[in-house]
């Protein structure tokens, strides 16, 4: 193992995951605890359960991650936690862990941004490998319930390019999915029916707002939902039960809503590659665990000779690793944060 260990603590939504990662992105343990079953009776996040879902689940989750790495706190050589964005219950409870931590024990600080965390994640690896090296440049889109976005990474200093104007791709996602009455998380199980309709059958227009690089997803939303009131009205039945198979225009409807969603990622992606080529693009996100998009940008990328990076499985979602990988990354340019002085914040700037 190589040092500094670094200690991964995050908790900015409704996952609580503890992580331990060495210098080189060795992950040695990463664990999350999901809060599917308090939330999923309400459809969605309620942030005050989510944060004491944080509280009740901590200990549990980080004697599990130490005992994983096979490693005791007295090793940890610094402490890195999520301070934002997301919901501010959620980050206080995990801050609040990690300032107390490296406070009480002598430790340098890292409080990440969530964000952070996603952009260079799809260079950590499966199976406790080191890491691959993060180029010097390279351009990083980031997809989930809560962020559609592109930025160029340089040396370090990271450029927001572009990002969504309205809802991001995941929550486009996640309503259509609660509106054909689907359990929370919505999003994932839209992705798996898609696969079983033919989208062709049902195509949606892919929002273009002339040579614009942002995104927009409340259109494409609207178009769908749209759709489905049309089905209703021919007497096609949209409310999906559980485990029943849905009628095939609803499958249809789902892969068209699919392809258009994926279609706005690749289009604003060729449009950033004709202004500025893109050397390497680093996909990351719980939407980078989409079927049709880890099919499609492959083939894109490689079409176009750029270098591909998609975030491995287990680092797609809320996870530990990639905030003490980010951590890591800081700490070895000489940066480190006052553990006394940093704060949460819901909304914050990259």
């Amino acid at each position: 193992m190589r040092r500094p260990l670094a200690l991964g603590i995050e908790t900015s939504c409704d996952d609580t995951a503890c992580a331990l990662v060495a210098a080189d992105g060795r992950v040695l343990a990463s664990v999350v605890a999901s809060q599917l079953a308090a939330h999923r009776p309400y459809g969605g996040v309620v942030p005050e359960i989510a944060s004491r879902e944080h509280l009740r689940a901590w200990p549990e989750v980080s004697a599990a991650a130490f005992a994983r790495a096979g490693v005791s706190l007295a090793e940890v050589d610094l402490v890195a936690a999520t301070k934002g964005p997301g919901l501010i219950g959620s980050l206080l409870v995990g801050l609040a862990v990690g300032q107390t931590t490296a406070w009480a024990r002598g430790l340098p600080f890292h409080g990440v941004h969530h964000l952070e965390g996603h952009l260079f994640s799809p260079f950590l690896r499966e199976a406790g490998e080191a890491a691959e090296a993060a180029p010097a440049e390279f351009v990083g889109l980031v997809v989930s319930g809560g962020h559609t976005a592109l930025y160029a990474v340089a040396d370090g200093r990271i450029e927001p390019l572009a990002e969504t104007r309205d809802d991001a791709i995941g929550e486009a996602f996640d309503k259509l999915g609660k509106r054909l009455g689907l359990p929370y998380p919505q999003g994932p199980r839209v992705d798996e029916l898609a696969e079983r309709g033919q989208a062709e059958a049902a195509p949606l227009t892919i929002a273009a707002p002339g040579r614009e690089l942002f995104f927009s997803y409340s259109g494409l939303k609207t178009q769908a939902l749209v759709a489905l009131g049309r089905l209703e009205e021919k007497g096609v039945a949209t409310t999906i039960a559980d485990d029943a198979e849905p009628p095939a225009p609803v499958l249809d409807l789902l892969a068209g809503f699919r392809a258009a969603a994926v279609g706005q990622l690749l289009d604003r992606l060729a449009r950033l590659h004709r202004r500025r080529p893109i050397p390497l693009l680093a996909v990351s996100g719980g939407v980078a665990a989409n079927r049709l998009l880890r099919r499609a940008l492959p083939a894109w990328c490689a079409e176009r000779e750029i270098a591909l990076r998609l975030v491995p499985l287990p680092y797609c979602g809320d996870n530990a690793a990639m905030i003490a990988w980010a951590a890591e990354q800081r700490h070895a340019r000489g940066l480190a944060d006052d553990p006394l002085a940093a704060s949460a914040a819901s909304r914050l700037a990259l």
